[in-house]
């Protein structure tokens, strides 16, 4: 089979074995789907699932999610989350192409099943909320603190929920109703919350999981709520995932996400003409031209330091001290150099003018930096929990990282964005209030839009489904669907949709007929 062939059977699973014709719930089997379905007659259950994504509602809704800034910025072409998840699945699939490609080489079969990444990659920002980071954060802080959900929001989590929890397809009470191993390559951090400790201890805190200094893990990366974590479970066991691994199509998928993350960003900020030149030209001169001097101050003098290449310096002795495996002060010192050479001193230097020489320099730029992350990528043996089973080599690494240090940097930092953040997080928290209160009062409760209504009574039926050992109360069920309704329908808004909610709620009378019935 090649990874083209759309009528061929079913693909080789991430171990080089044939995957069993699909049937309900059989534990081993990547294609295998929780409920019953016409579609299994297909010989390529992959290519279902993709198209299942594809032409969900919360695909085209990511045209209207903000990926880092609104779109409106300067009336830039920024990416949006649609953009950038295309971006994410043309990169994806290029990579896992290559490595079957030089498997196949090696005389050894297909590693790696390239429409299943290819799915992952479109599923992959599903459950970004409105506003980007920005309405993840907000939406994870109003859960745990007014809402009373211990796990929270985050945005890997939401995406399996509605793949499996509140997308909808014929055939099926809940969900796409997606094969095993799509599921499983959805899932970048591929736990619940309430991950066993020993289970960490055992192998070691992946990316996503971190131990604070008083000896407890922190997980602040995961994708699955506690809600859906028996599916995410069911999923992993189709594809023999190791425990807190992803398996080859998710870290392929997670690797795509990251190289497009550190160019294409790189990208949009340079077209809107927000990258200023001289403070990032400062910074990184003010790096190389100290190396040695600052690799030979303490760490509290670094963290306190202000001048230009502090910032470098705090970014070299992060990576060493999280991913000692691959960090190298010489691999470091050549992706910023690149990074200099290429980026600062050739295309920064020359503001973007919209000419069609600008557009050619810069897709020169963008072409060059994404053909060597792909081609760098490899498979690695599990010997490290930071790292997946597909890699990029440690060059391609550094200077990901290094690219991604000028967005976060030079972008992100910025006070103007920030102010622009704090009054998206006052929208997202006024509409969550406001739908709380309006769930409250017994008069008007049953006005309340009936998708709201919905969404809490699917998750009041995944709470009373729990295991005895983990199903709360029927009190505290209530309670809980209630919030995680609440969280769900505020998370499923457009940038727009959710703005306009925030205005009508708050009684804009040249906002009352603005939503309609998108409610």
């Amino acid at each position: 089979m090649t990874p083209h062939d759309e009528t061929a059977p079913p693909a080789a699973d991430a171990h080089g074995e044939a995957a069993s014709p699909a049937h309900d719930g059989v534990v081993g089997n990547p294609a295998s789907r929780i409920f019953p379905d016409r579609d299994d007659a297909r010989t390529d259950p992959w290519s279902v699932d993709l198209e299942r994504i594809q032409f969900s509602p919360y695909f085209s809704r990511l045209s209207a999610v903000t990926q880092v800034v609104s779109p409106s910025i300067g009336g830039a072409p920024v990416h949006n989350r649609l953009t950038h998840t295309l971006k994410v699945s043309a990169i994806a699939r290029v990579v896992a192409l290559q490595l079957n490609t030089r498997s196949r080489r090696a005389g050894d079969g297909d590693v790696c099943n390239a429409t299943v990444v290819e799915a992952a990659a479109y599923a992959h920002d599903l459950g970004h909320p409105p506003f980007g980071h920005l309405g993840e954060s907000t939406l994870d802080r109003l859960a745990r603190t007014e809402l009373g959900l211990d796990d929270g929001f985050e945005g890997n989590a939401q995406t399996y929920r509605i793949l499996t929890a509140l997308d909808v397809v014929e055939n099926a009470p809940r969900g796409l109703n997606l094969t095993a191993a799509v599921r499983a390559a959805s899932a970048k951090y591929p736990w619940a919350p309430s991950v066993d400790a020993t289970e960490i201890e055992r192998i070691g805190a992946p990316r996503g999981i971190r131990r604070s200094p008083d000896g407890a893990y922190r997980v602040h990366k995961y994708s699955a709520y506690d809600l859906d974590l028996a599916d995410l479970d069911e999923a992993r066991q189709g594809v023999d995932a190791e425990p807190l691994r992803q398996n080859i199509e998710g870290a392929v998928m997670d690797l795509a996400d990251d190289i497009a993350y550190s160019v294409h960003d790189v990208d949009d900020f340079y077209r809107a003409g927000i990258l200023d030149h001289a403070p990032i030209a400062a910074e990184f001169r003010g790096w190389l031209d100290d190396v040695l001097e600052w690799r030979s101050r303490d760490d509290a003098e670094v963290r306190a330091e202000l001048a230009p290449g502090a910032g470098l310096e705090r970014l070299r002795r992060k990576m060493r001290r999280d991913d000692p495996w691959i960090a190298d002060d010489e691999a470091f010192l050549a992706a910023v150099s690149d990074v200099d050479a290429e980026l600062v001193t050739d295309l920064l230097a020359r503001p973007f003018d919209g000419s069609l020489t600008a557009e050619r320099r810069l897709a020169g730029f963008t072409d060059r930096w994404i053909r060597r992350f792909q081609e760098s990528a490899r498979l690695r043996p599990l010997d490290t929990p930071r790292a997946g089973p597909v890699v990029l080599s440690p060059w391609a690494w550094h200077h990901v990282e290094v690219l991604k240090f000028v967005h976060k940097r030079f972008v992100l930092s910025r006070p103007d964005l920030a102010i622009q953040q704090r009054g998206m997080s006052r929208i997202l928290a006024r509409s969550v209030r406001a739908l709380g209160e309006w769930l409250d009062d017994d008069l008007d409760r049953a006005r309340t839009p009936r998708r709201l209504r919905e969404l809490i009574a699917l998750a009041h039926e995944q709470y009373t489904a729990l295991p005895a050992e983990r199903r709360p109360s029927d009190a505290e069920a209530e309670t809980l669907a209630r919030s995680r309704g609440i969280i769900d329908y505020v998370a499923s808004l457009t940038d727009a949709q959710a703005f306009a909610l925030s205005e009508a709620i708050s009684g804009r009378a040249d906002r009352l007929w603005a939503l309609g019935q998108r409610l």
